[in-house]
């Protein structure tokens, strides 16, 4: 089952439980009977505790900070030693193909 918001002009946000993927544009207003269009919202995430949720939760809040306040850089970040990619030898049959 899935929790869906709806907007009443009149009589503000309520939700509606459904499931999911079965909810229409609109809705009566159990208040006032008139029509309320669904809203789209931010989906409800559930955070269980450990180092995962503590890494999203942090994750999250600081997405939600740099969207009013973003980190103001000064230098590119170090990029650290480059390393080879490991070339495999040719096969004696495919030396002679043209390299690109």
């Amino acid at each position: 089952m899935a929790t869906y918001e709806y907007r009443c002009e009149q009589d503000g946000v309520f939700e509606v439980t459904r499931p999911l993927g079965t909810a229409p544009e609109s809705v009566t207003c159990s208040v006032c009977g008139s029509v309320a269009r669904r809203v789209i919202s931010m989906p409800t995430l559930s955070l269980s505790r450990g180092p995962r949720s503590r890494a999203l939760t942090a994750a999250i809040d600081h997405a939600e900070k740099s969207r009013y306040e973003p980190d103001v850089v000064t230098s590119l970040p170090s990029t650290g030693a480059r390393r080879r990619t490991p070339v495999l030898p040719l096969t004696p049959s495919l030396m002679r193909l043209p390299r690109p």
